[in-house]
């Protein structure tokens, strides 16, 4: 179980973060903060490339920095973006956050504060990951 005050710490980082965004594309600016079971907040912002491909979500952003910081134990993931609707990870995201973590909480919020949450397991049921490549990682 996450804590509340730590979700609320990962909300205002992610919040804050989204204002980096590069979106000149979409319009679509993402904040994500993601935290390990240390506590510890890694924020990311999605970045975009008139090369659609080569566009990197909020999410597999924060995962990196955590990555990058030796940390992949992810606990929680938060999500901030100006939709009407609270966003979940895109499928490749719910993809990458499963290597760190199947079961970590899921929290998306809307700028006007619209809120939903998931587990990773139930938005990416039976994910793909090491144990079908016979790796006991």
């Amino acid at each position: 179980m996450v804590d509340e005050a730590l979700v609320q710490q990962a909300v205002a980082a992610a919040t804050e973060v989204r204002r980096h965004a590069y979106a000149p594309y979409s319009a679509f600016s993402v904040g994500a903060c993601v935290v390990d079971s240390q506590g510890n907040v890694y924020r990311g912002c999605n970045v975009e490339n008139a090369s659609y491909g080569l566009t990197q979500c909020a999410e597999r952003a924060a995962v990196t920095a955590a990555t990058a910081a030796g940390n992949r134990d992810i606990v929680l993931c938060v999500i901030v973006t100006e939709a009407a609707e609270p966003t979940a990870p895109c499928g490749a995201c719910r993809q990458v956050l499963s290597e760190c973590n199947p079961s970590m909480l899921i929290v998306s919020l809307t700028t006007t504060g619209s809120e939903k949450r998931w587990t990773l397991s139930q938005l990416l049921p039976d994910a793909f990951g090491p144990s079908n490549l016979g790796s006991t990682r």
